[in-house]
């Protein structure tokens, strides 16, 4: 499938008319993701954080901590999903899987009594937070720069990817990853107009390029103007059309626009 034929994975806190629902928060370069799971465990609840999962997985992320605290669930019986989750796909390979939750729950008990591979599970979000951190592979390479809401800006982030192309001699991945950071350092200045944190992750053959600003509005495809050949101001679309996958996911005080870029 090529990457056209790919929806952007635009990653939203839903919640349904039973008042169950799934929060999402990540970090600057969408490298850890925390959701918050609310309601009681049913179907629709379950279907709701396995599709949050599958958007995660479609993007660099490489943690992602699940607060369980208002999660009712009384005799454990969601077990077999979170077991699952942190054993198939690349949540069973890559992916770190943290559940918080309180000790005394009945999930918490037979989590921590299942044999296999498990889910690391702690009673807090803070706890959870620093072993993700602790854990995180050395071997996914990372430059990022913190950046006004300016124009220059754009230059700036380019710059960035020439620098990590350069350090990490991968030069074939530079003419696309140097025009998406453009395009997403671009897409910040002209419509969150807030600082910005742009970021370069080196995982595998791959690229991870993200872009953190101050906006929660999430971006959207507009249609193609002839008139912006520049450097800069092609769009979104230009992402859409060169990046292996893209997406956006809710940060805290504003959102992360990532995308990446693979050989060939």
């Amino acid at each position: 499938m090529t990457a056209v034929e790919l929806p952007p994975y635009l990653l939203t806190t839903g919640t349904a008319h039973r008042g169950v629902s799934v929060g999402v928060a990540a970090d600057a370069s969408s490298t850890v993701v925390e959701m918050t799971v609310h309601g009681r465990w049913s179907p629709e609840l379950r279907d709701q954080v396995a599709d949050t999962l599958r958007m995660c997985e479609a993007g660099p992320t490489t943690g992602i901590i699940i607060d369980l605290q208002n999660m009712g669930d009384l005799h454990g019986v969601s077990l077999p999903f979170w077991t699952h989750a942190a054993r198939s796909g690349r949540l069973g390979s890559v992916l770190l899987l943290a559940l918080c939750l309180p000790t005394a729950t009945m999930l918490s008990y037979r989590l921590r009594q299942s044999d296999g591979r498990q889910p690391l599970v702690f009673p807090t979000v803070p706890q959870a937070r620093v072993a993700i951190a602790g854990r995180m592979s050395p071997t996914h390479r990372r430059l990022q720069a913190r950046l006004p809401g300016r124009a220059s800006a754009v230059r700036t982030a380019r710059e960035l990817v020439a620098q990590a192309c350069h350090a990490w001699h991968i030069p074939q991945l530079r003419p696309n990853a140097a025009l998406i950071m453009s395009e997403l350092a671009t897409n910040a200045v002209q419509h969150a107009r807030t600082e910005m944190v742009a970021t370069v992750i080196r995982a595998g053959d791959c690229l991870h390029l993200a872009v953190r600003d101050g906006d929660s509005r999430f971006p959207r495809l507009a249609a193609p103007d002839p008139d912006l050949t520049a450097a800069g101001g092609r769009g979104l679309r230009l992402v859409h059309g060169i990046a292996t996958a893209w997406g956006a996911m809710p940060a805290r005080g504003g959102k992360v626009v990532w995308a990446t870029v693979a050989p060939g």
